[in-house]
């Protein structure tokens, strides 16, 4: 640490370090309540908290979440050691009794410092459990006694903080944009294939002028959308399988319209740390692929065996195991790449593209059927045998291309704002070692440019908020 950097114990640098209470959950009101599963990849999923009555169950005030606590998952096999800290806080918040809040004393060290070094510790962490499997612990003894590099100097701290602090915020920007892109994509699909919105608004038109050209009841009744889109959009409805369906729209089995291929099982082979990787489940996660999970066979025993199932780009891979219907779709910068079992990749027929079978993939209509079909005692599986059996609304081949025309530049931007945050996240994680440990020292002219222009000063933040 050449003198400069100190190994201090969390106890040194909290001002509180405890774990959270056990809620009184409710399902709507009271105080949000983070679990172990609001813990992943390093970040806050405020999404999957519960809901607890403080009336019932009180909450001290020292364990309601201020902005820079650190939260670890203190529970488990395969959870504890968890860490994230929290930037923003949107409603009053507070944990369960198997998280432990790590709370920076700003006077002892840079709070946003404090949770990258817990972050760059992680695994470390995770080995501090005890207990036997499936009951694994971190008490609060041990995890206060935890050492973590500190570099003496305020600035550093600061600069450190700041630059990985801000490809934070940009991967966390673009994971808003992404949910945002993919949101409006499904929401055009459900409109358009599943609430047939367009084709009620014209029947409606229709009858109230049934003159009218079809330009003129498009118009009328899509103000929103492009004339030659518009008019795409049949005016009546007809029976199907499916029930009601917009007329010369029609109905056949699934493998009719996309091409779906399972990966074969590979546990006679011999793993390896470089070759062609292939895909498990745990690779597929919030919508894309993380690689970096995949096993690898040899290039050789790949040519020889299982060249057919190579993925290409915007293949759409789909879980068909145990947590079904977790879908990515394939890029450039995730290949080469190939199936492997409880995977089935999906390729569009003819007209059907890429942003057709994603909707699909996502709709109500798909996930209900696959889990009507799937079957197991342990966990719950599909395959071809079932998407073989499912029907698939077909519109017409203009309808189709309209549809991938305005849909898919969505998707494409979603994807390359993927890859931007996978490139982010790569420079991060090289970053942050090396940054922690000292490995890497900053020059003196970055660590001013980083500690005065802009940068979110952790210790004014808690001054502003009256918590100094």
């Amino acid at each position: 640490m050449g003198g400069e950097w100190r190994n201090r114990t969390l106890a040194e640098l909290s001002s509180f370090l405890n774990r959270g209470t056990a809620p009184a959950y409710i399902n709507e009101g009271g105080v949000l309540v983070l679990n172990q599963k609001c813990v992943r990849d390093q970040r806050v999923i405020y999404e999957l908290g519960r809901r607890t009555d403080p009336e019932r169950r009180p909450i001290a005030a020292d364990r309601m979440l201020r902005p820079f606590d650190v939260l670890v998952n203190s529970t488990g096999v395969g959870t504890l050691g968890r860490v994230a800290q929290v930037r923003k806080i949107e409603e009053p918040a507070t944990v369960d009794s198997h998280l432990t809040i790590v709370r920076p004393n700003p006077e002892a060290v840079d709070p946003l410092y404090l949770g990258m070094a817990i972050r760059f510790c992680e695994h470390e962490i995770e080995w501090l459990g005890e207990g036997s499997t499936g009951q694994t612990e971190l008490s609060r003894e041990r995890l206060s006694k935890f050492t973590v590099p500190v570099p003496e100097s305020r600035d550093e701290q600061r600069a450190i903080s700041h630059i990985l602090g801000t490809l934070d915020d940009k991967i966390e920007l673009n994971r808003r944009m992404n949910q945002t892109l993919e949101e409006m994509a499904r929401a055009i699909f459900k409109s358009w294939f599943v609430d047939f919105d367009p084709v009620r608004a014209k029947a409606a038109v229709r009858r109230e002028h049934p003159d009218w050209s079809n330009a003129q009841v498009s118009r009328a009744a899509c103000p929103t959308l492009k004339p030659e889109i518009a008019e795409l959009f049949p005016e009546e409805f007809e029976n199907s399988e499916l029930g009601e369906i917009p007329k010369g729209w029609r109905v056949g089995r699934l493998p009719e319209s996309i091409d779906f291929l399972e990966g074969p099982g590979l546990r006679s082979v011999q793993y390896r740390n470089e070759g062609m990787r292939f895909l498990n489940i745990r690779c597929i996660s919030e919508g894309d692929l993380d690689i970096e999970k995949a096993n690898c066979i040899s290039f050789e025993e790949f040519e020889m065996k299982y060249s057919h199932f190579a993925l290409r780009e915007d293949d759409i891979v789909i879980s068909t195991s145990g947590t079904l219907g977790r879908l990515a779709i394939v890029r450039d910068d995730h290949l080469p790449l190939m199936l492997n079992t409880s995977i089935i990749r999906m390729r569009g027929r003819g007209a059907v593209g890429l942003s057709y079978v994603w909707g699909f993939l996502q709709s109500g209509y798909f996930l209900s059927e696959m889990l009507a079909y799937a079957a197991g005692s342990v966990q719950l599986n599909f395959g071809p045998i079932h998407l073989r059996q499912i029907l698939f609304l077909r519109p017409t081949d203009d309808m189709l291309l309209g549809f991938e025309w305005i849909v898919q530049p969505l998707l494409r931007k979603s994807l390359h704002i993927r890859k931007e945050s996978r490139t982010l996240a790569a420079l991060r994680d090289t970053l942050l070692p090396k940054l922690i440990s000292g490995e890497l020292r900053l020059p003196a002219a970055v660590r001013d440019r980083a500690t005065q222009a802009g940068v979110k000063d952790a210790e004014q933040f808690l001054k502003r908020r009256g918590e100094l």
